[in-house]
């Protein structure tokens, strides 16, 4: 009798267990080289980004600096303000000190605050926040713009109308002119209208000149708006010489 091969059934395979053990075997040596292959090409990857990272950021022209914008100029021309930055044409973005930048314009007079950043690709831009003036001083026939920090920052030809006046010297310190602002600015709007000019010569000494010629001695600015009040009340009594500088205690002269 002639005996003919089996043929396999179907699933067979799955029971053979060294047949599957062989495919298993298999699959996890594709998985072992796939594992140290896939490092291989992230690594490989990394290092051709870190290279054209460093070669556009520092070689190439397309990150350097192409135009600076400057914003919240009034008083200040834009060519003031890019004479201070100094900003090298051409200079990478990535290299440029933003720090050093900002001091330059920082040191304009006019400037309160500045804020420089990148405008990626290829431009910057500077921020500026000009000082108000809140009153115009007069030192040595000479007017110039005070803020209310006691800055002094431009000069006028002549007092602006409408705008207090403060007269010092030249040895009055910061501190003193800005305490004159701050008395100018707790001043209500009526008594203001009746002062002259302010006198200030040094911290503490603060006195007012009345279009009148009356003086009054205001002192420091503590208690600004009580000694306004108490101020309004002595000016009904006609005299050369009101002192607020107590306003529990004020005097008056002449």
């Amino acid at each position: 009798m002639i005996t003919l091969p089996r043929t396999p059934l179907p699933g067979s395979e799955r029971r053979d267990p060294a047949r599957r053990s062989r495919r298993r075997f298999a699959r996890r040596q594709w998985l072992r080289r796939w594992l140290v292959w896939r490092y291989v090409i992230g690594s490989v990857l990394l290092v051709v980004l870190a290279v054209g990272g460093v070669w556009l950021a520092f070689v190439s022209s397309t990150l350097t600096v192409k135009h600076v914008d400057v914003q919240g100029e009034s008083f200040l021309s834009q060519e003031q303000v890019l004479t201070a930055a100094h900003v090298p044409a051409g200079a990478h973005l990535v290299e440029l000190d933003l720090g050093a930048i900002r001091s330059r314009v920082a040191g304009l007079a006019a400037v309160k605050h500045v804020d420089v950043s990148r405008s990626w690709p290829d431009g910057l831009l500077i921020k500026v926040t000009e000082r108000r003036p809140v009153a115009v001083v007069e030192i040595a026939g000479r007017y110039q713009a005070m803020d209310a920090e006691g800055v002094l920052f431009r000069t006028y030809p002549r007092p602006p109308a409408g705008m207090p006046r403060v007269v010092s010297t030249a040895t009055v310190s910061s501190d003193a002119l800005a305490e004159a602002a701050r008395v100018i600015a707790s001043l209500p709007s009526g008594l203001a209208a009746r002062v002259d000019h302010v006198g200030v010569r040094g911290l503490d000494q603060v006195s007012l000149v009345m279009r009148g010629g009356a003086r009054v001695i205001w002192g420091s600015d503590a208690q600004s708006g009580v000694k306004a009040e108490v101020l309004i009340k002595l000016l009904a009594r006609p005299a050369h010489l009101y002192d607020v500088s107590v306003p529990g205690q004020p005097v008056t002269s002449g």
